[in-house]
C-alpha cells in the first residue's frame, strides 16, 4: 500500500509506528506464499500479540492447519475468537465452524447463523440441518431447504445428499416456498456481507475492498497492506469438512413414477416460455410437460422418470447450467 505524503509532523510520526506492524504481517503473506511457513508464523506472532486482527487470523489458520507449527486446534480457536471480536468478519465465520467442529454447537450456533447470513455455504448446510431437526434451531423446513440448496449451490458437498433425503419427506408445497426464500436469502446475503465487510474496513481505517473473481489459484492470507483484503491462507489438502449429526428422515416411501420440477409461476405464459427454451434439452427432450396448479401458482414439471437416480441426474445437469430444479413424484 502506498503511503500518501502527510505535511502534518504528527501524521508522519503515526506512520511510522503503523508501518512496522502492517510490514510484518505483509512479510508473513510472503513467506507463506513461498512455502517459509515457519517464518510467516515468526512475523504475524509479534503483531498478532498487539491485537492485529489480521495478524490473528492468519496465525489461527497456520495454528488450525500445522504450516509453520505444531496443529493447535485450541490455540486456533483463542486466535479466532480475539480477531472475531475486533469484527474481523472472516474469523468470526471460522471460530463458529471450528467450535461446532470441536463440539461446542450451542456456543457456536450464533456465529453459525451470522455466517449464513453472509452466505457461508457450510454455515448454511449446518444452520439448515438444524431447522430441519429442530436441534438448535427452530424447525422450519421451507428454510431448512432453502438453505441447503444454497450451499448446494455453492457446491458443498454433503449438500445434495441431504437435499435428497429431505425430498422424500418435507411437503412439495414447503420445498416450492423455499425456492422463493432460497432467492430471498442469497439477495440478503450479499448485502449483508458488502455492508459488514465495509463498515469494519472504515473502522480499521482500511480503504473499502474491492469485489473482484475469485481466482483458480490457491487463496492467499490476508495482506494488510493491500487495498482488498486477500483470503486466509488454506491447506491445499483440504482438511475434513465439518460432519454435524446426520439428518435424521423417515423411511422412502414405495417408488412410483419420477419428474423434474422446472419452475412455479405467477403468471402461467413464463411456463410456457420456460418449456419452449429448454424442452429441447437431452435431460428434458421427449418427456411429458405437466402442469399443476396450486393457487395461483402454475408448476411446470417434466414426467416419465424411471427412476428417482435418473431424475435426479436430469436436475443435477440442469442446475449445472443455471436452471433450478427439483425431483419429486
Amino acid at each position: 500500500m502506498k503511503l500518501r505524503e502527510r505535511t502534518s509532523a504528527f501524521a508522519l510520526l503515526c506512520m511510522a509506528f503503523a508501518v512496522p506492524a502492517q510490514a510484518d504481517v505483509k512479510a508473513g503473506v510472503d513467506a507463506w506464499t513461498a512455502g517459509n511457513f515457519a517464518a510467516a508464523v515468526e512475523e504475524w506472532t509479534a503483531p498478532a500479540a498487539q491485537g492485529d486482527p489480521d495478524a490473528q487470523f492468519n496465525l489461527a489458520q497456520a495454528y488450525r492447519l500445522g504450516r509453520g507449527v505444531e496443529a493447535d486446534l485450541a490455540r486456533a480457536e483463542a486466535l479466532y475468537a480475539q480477531a472475531a471480536a475486533s469484527g474481523h468478519i472472516r474469523a468470526a465465520d471460522q471460530y463458529g465452524l471450528l467450535l461446532f467442529q470441536t463440539g461446542k454447537r450451542e456456543q457456536a450456533m450464533p456465529y453459525i447463523e451470522a455466517a449464513a447470513g453472509r452466505g457461508e455455504p457450510r454455515a448454511q448446510y449446518l444452520l439448515g440441518i438444524a431447522h430441519f431437526n429442530g436441534d438448535l434451531a427452530v424447525k422450519d423446513w421451507p428454510r431448512a431447504y432453502a438453505l441447503l440448496t444454497l450451499a448446494n449451490g455453492a457446491e458443498m458437498p454433503q449438500a445434495a445428499g441431504a437435499l435428497a433425503q429431505m425430498d422424500e419427506f418435507i411437503p412439495l408445497d414447503q420445498r416450492q416456498q423455499a425456492q422463493l426464500l432460497a432467492a430471498s436469502l442469497k439477495e440478503k446475503a450479499e448485502t449483508t456481507r458488502a455492508l459488514e465487510l465495509a463498515a469494519v474496513d472504515l473502522a480499521l481505517g482500511k480503504p473499502a475492498p474491492v469485489v473482484a473473481k475469485q481466482q483458480a489459484e490457491p487463496p492467499k492470507p490476508v495482506v494488510v497492506a493491500k487495498a482488498e483484503p486477500a483470503p486466509a491462507p488454506v491447506d491445499r489438502k483440504a482438511p475434513p469438512p465439518v460432519r454435524p449429526a446426520p439428518v435424521q428422515v423417515p423411511a422412502a416411501k414405495a417408488p412410483g413414477p419420477w419428474k423434474v420440477q422446472l419452475g412455479a409461476f405467477g403468471v402461467p405464459g413464463n411456463s410456457d416460455r420456460l418449456w419452449s427454451k429448454i424442452s429441447s434439452r437431452g435431460e428434458i427432450a421427449g418427456r411429458e410437460r405437466i402442469e399443476r396448479k396450486a393457487g395461483k401458482l402454475t408448476i411446470l414439471l417434466a414426467g416419465g422418470y424411471a427412476s428417482r437416480a435418473e431424475a435426479a441426474a436430469a436436475c443435477a445437469s440442469l442446475k449445472r447450467s443455471g436452471h433450478e430444479c427439483l425431483v419429486t413424484r
